[in-house]
């Protein structure tokens, strides 16, 4: 799915905190998803539970996130 449309969606912070914490889980999330127990219907569960993580940043974390340059450094 494209970013723009997730960001419609989600809002900007949600849908950055998405991309970097599955950028950063990618191996973990590879393994859940090849796991013998896995089921298509998991998904959107994982997905929300993932999602959740956003909320632990308060607005001024957020709008900081935000206003930081994509590289990860400030200047």
């Amino acid at each position: 799915m494209p970013q723009d449309s997730n960001q419609s969606r989600l809002g900007p912070f949600p849908a950055l905190y998405l991309q970097r914490v599955t950028q950063e889980l990618s191996e973990d999330l590879d393994k859940i998803r090849n796991a013998d127990d896995f089921k298509a219907d998991s998904v959107p569960f994982l997905v929300h539970a993932l999602q959740q993580g956003a909320h632990q940043f308060s607005s001024a974390q957020q709008n900081a996130v935000l206003k930081t340059p994509s590289d990860g450094r400030q200047g």
